[in-house]
């Protein structure tokens, strides 16, 4: 993964206040306390937009716990089922502002609470809100290094890599819908390794262009991946004062 650097002087990714204001994190706590209709219908999406990220790493953290695979996928679509359906948000610290650290407290809470349930009983009955493959989940687990990693640990490790992941993606489908998808496979280890200006001579024979063409492509890329992480980021926080600290902390976690 890049540990691509923040900028400074963070910019909300629609230039202004206002436009930071429609993310997804502000819209769920715009409508935390309850309310209805519209509002109420955007954050929920919003939830699940953001729950499609932070499943995994939820999964994993409910693991190193020790609960097994099948009670891990359980949990966590009962978690993020109590946490859309029982408006939960209501409870979140607007002073940290923070959907990583306000799921993390919310999915402690909720685990101590279910030590005193029966565990017989289906949770969520039945109910699916995210797409969580189990197969997929337990893969993803297994390739995991085995080392003393605190369960938090674990959680912010995934984290961190799963908003890169999802970052990658994003910049991958706007290279494909500009018809570029394989300069962006060409150009794409560039994010994690130096180019110099052996590899530009290498990926240019490969797409037909310059030495001195590949270094602006790849100047593109990076540029591109910045503003990517910079919006997904943005996503998660409530205020674009957060947002470089909040990559500096991310970058910390890999």
């Amino acid at each position: 993964m890049t540990h691509a650097p923040p900028r400074q002087n963070p910019t909300p990714p629609d230039g202004d206040a206002a436009g930071f204001a429609a993310t997804r994190w502000t819209v769920v706590l715009a409508a935390a306390g309850g309310m209805k209709g519209e509002a109420g219908s955007r954050s929920r999406r919003a939830m699940e937009e953001l729950a499609q990220i932070y499943w995994f790493p939820l999964y994993a953290y409910i693991r190193r716990r020790g609960h097994d695979s099948a009670a891990a996928e359980d949990l966590t679509q009962e978690f993020f089922l109590r946490l859309i359906e029982n408006n939960l948000v209501v409870a979140a610290d607007r002073a940290q502002g923070r959907f990583r650290a306000f799921l993390l407290t919310s999915l402690k809470n909720f685990l101590a609470n279910e030590r005193d349930k029966a565990h017989a009983q289906k949770r969520g009955g039945g109910a699916r809100l995210i797409a969580l493959d189990s197969l997929d989940a337990e893969a993803r687990y297994a390739i995991e290094p085995v080392d003393q990693m605190t369960p938090e640990r674990v959680f912010e490790q995934r984290w961190a890599k799963s908003v890169l992941e999802q970052v990658l993606e994003r910049l991958k489908r706007k290279y494909q819908n500009k018809e570029q998808g394989k300069l962006f496979e060409v150009l794409k280890a560039t994010l994690t390794a130096k180019a110099d200006e052996a590899s530009n001579a290498a990926m240019g024979r490969e797409l037909g262009l310059t030495p001195g063409a590949v270094g602006v492509a790849v100047h593109r890329l990076r540029r591109h991946y910045r503003d990517l992480l910079r919006d997904e980021i943005a996503q998660t926080v409530a205020s674009p004062e957060l947002i470089d600290e909040e990559i500096n902390y991310l970058l910390k976690c890999l």
